[in-house]
């Protein structure tokens, strides 16, 4: 069995294989759904034996459980660096918003595979990892209401706002949107996606100033 060892970059041996394994996972069950993935592609796919795979998940529904917690994980991350940095830097929560429209932009053009797989998963109600899937969503959607509850504290938002629902519509619309620009316009750039869900966000479509 593989011991975990400090590699140059900081990360241990294992976290390293554990990526490995992320990456060949998600694009395989994107490329051919879960059901027909097996456990002998994702290892091979990988570049690694198939006692690796179960050694580091107990099955491949604990992998793709695990993947789903990594990335969505790895999104909450950035969004709360996001607003942290604007906060820091002495923008309005709109700007702490605007921030995070972009950062979540920036990651489905990284991780367009899994941000599919997500969205996609997110619609399913029969899967073991259902429970672990509605968790880590609710993670990502709170770093959204958190600033949204700051703005509606310091007047800068109204009062009615519903922060709840106003905080999964800004996620939904970046998800949507950046999957639409992946699948259908994929000659657009990320900065011209990003101007265009700005100025939704910031009341400007109407052309009024």
């Amino acid at each position: 069995m593989e011991r975990s060892s400090a590699t140059p970059g900081g990360r241990t041996r294992r976290e390293a294989t554990r990526q490995k394994l992320y990456e060949a996972a998600v694009t395989l069950i994107a490329e051919q759904g879960f059901s027909a993935t097996t456990v002998d592609e994702i290892a091979e796919r990988a570049g690694v034996a198939k006692g690796t795979v179960y050694y580091n998940f107990a099955s491949k529904s604990v992998l793709f459980e695990e993947l789903l917690r990594h990335g969505v994980g790895l999104l909450t991350a950035s969004l709360k660096e996001a607003a942290e940095r604007t906060a820091w830097e002495g923008g309005s929560r709109v700007d702490a918003l605007d921030a995070m429209v972009r950062t979540g932009l920036v990651f489905i053009d990284r991780y367009p595979s899994f941000t599919q797989l997500y969205v996609a998963e997110l619609w399913r109600t029969n899967r073991a990892w259902q429970s672990t899937l509605m968790v880590v969503r609710q993670e990502a959607v709170a770093v959204v209401e958190g600033v949204l509850r700051e703005g509606v504290a310091n007047g800068e938002f109204s009062e009615e706002l519903d922060v709840p629902l106003t905080a999964a519509a800004l996620v939904g619309m970046v998800l949507v949107a950046a999957l639409d620009w992946k699948s259908f316009q994929p000659e657009r750039s990320l900065d011209d996606v990003h101007a265009a869900l700005s100025r939704l966000l910031q009341g400007r479509v109407s052309g009024r100033p």
